[in-house]
């Protein structure tokens, strides 16, 4: 089933707590609060303009929405309802913190047409939890992700990797524990270090190293395959572009195109694993995953050629996109690791 939002973005109200790599109205790029009016305003709009509505959701994010003072939570949730049903789009999606989800919470957004909600986890690892200073813990995590999809609800999940003191074994555990709660969608958010931040304070200080980008690549590039292969669909892997980040970012790993570099990473590695050094390979992809296999800014088939990979990219119109064949043998990039 095909998936969009129609993004409405709540500025850093209500949130108990400032994490190390928050500076949430730089990231949203929004200091004026929306009201009913502005709400209504962009969904009457949206559904003039979106023909599948049926598959849309208005999505309230940009902060933690069940941490907001309670009558404005409610005059958005009200405004935005109106907007849902027969006729109207599917429902409502809103993004929040594990510790501020209760039954009382959970009731108000059924209510109020609440079909999916979005935890940020950012780690499961109660030791870079702390040293982020998110204010919650891994078990809150596990407690709030049983207890919304127990009331039925779409469950999503939003992981970081390259946080303070957080390394690759800890980010693989958290998507191995993430794994586990069985979310319908993840996110995964690369660091970027905002102005203004704890993080950033720890980067000018030294304290905070960034990893290499290749090496944040890769490990992305496997998360993409993992979650694949347990069924859980990452609708997104990378920060949201926007002026506000672009201008206000000192260092981290945004990129426009990030999923796009990690799914050829994946096309890469398994050409690697196909073909052998010095011999002429032919590889057919997709006509829609030319661009994939050859690399951003053709970085694959500059390695090939500095490591003596004769390869020969050829379009084989019966391959998915996620496909690539060598002679007679088709497979899949998710699949391979």
């Amino acid at each position: 089933m095909s998936h969009s939002n129609i993004s409405i973005f709540v500025p850093h109200v209500g949130c108990p707590h400032m994490c190390s790599f928050c500076n949430q109205r730089t990231i949203t790029g929004v200091q004026e609060i929306p009201h009913a009016d502005d709400v209504k305003r962009v969904c009457t709009q949206a559904l003039t303009e979106i023909k599948d509505f049926h598959h849309t959701e208005i999505a309230f994010f940009g902060g933690s929405f069940t941490a907001i003072p309670r009558e404005y939570m409610l005059e958005l949730l009200e405004s935005a309802y109106e907007f849902v049903g027969e006729g109207k789009f599917r429902g409502i999606r809103i993004s929040t913190r594990p510790d501020c989800i209760n039954d009382e919470i959970l009731i108000t957004l059924k209510r109020y047409g609440v079909t999916s909600i979005e935890l940020g986890a950012q780690s499961m690892s109660d030791r870079v939890l702390d040293a982020n200073k998110r204010g919650h813990t891994s078990a809150d995590v596990v407690k709030a992700s049983e207890i919304i999809k127990s009331y039925g609800f779409e469950l999503g999940l939003q992981m970081m990797t390259g946080l303070y003191l957080s390394t690759d074994d800890d980010d693989i555990h958290t998507m191995n524990e993430i794994i586990k709660l069985q979310p319908k969608t993840v996110r995964i958010y690369p660091v970027a270090i905002l102005k203004e931040t704890k993080l950033a304070e720890y980067y000018e200080s030294g304290e905070y190293k960034l990893r290499d980008f290749d090496e944040l690549i890769e490990l992305c590039a496997k998360m993409l395959t993992c979650f694949y292969k347990a069924g859980i669909r990452v609708i997104r892997c990378g920060l949201h572009s926007s002026e506000a980040l672009k201008n206000n970012m000192i260092a981290g790993f945004y990129h426009p195109a990030f999923r796009e570099i990690c799914v050829s990473r994946l096309f890469r590695n398994v050409i690697l694993k196909l073909a052998k050094q010095g011999e002429n390979t032919v590889v057919y992809v997709s006509p829609s995953s030319v661009s994939m296999a050859v690399g951003h800014k053709k970085a694959n088939r500059i390695f090939f050629d500095e490591n003596n990979y004769n390869i020969n990219f050829k379009v084989d119109k019966s391959l998915q996109k996620d496909e690539i064949r060598i002679k007679e043998d088709v497979f899949n990039v998710f699949k391979i690791t």
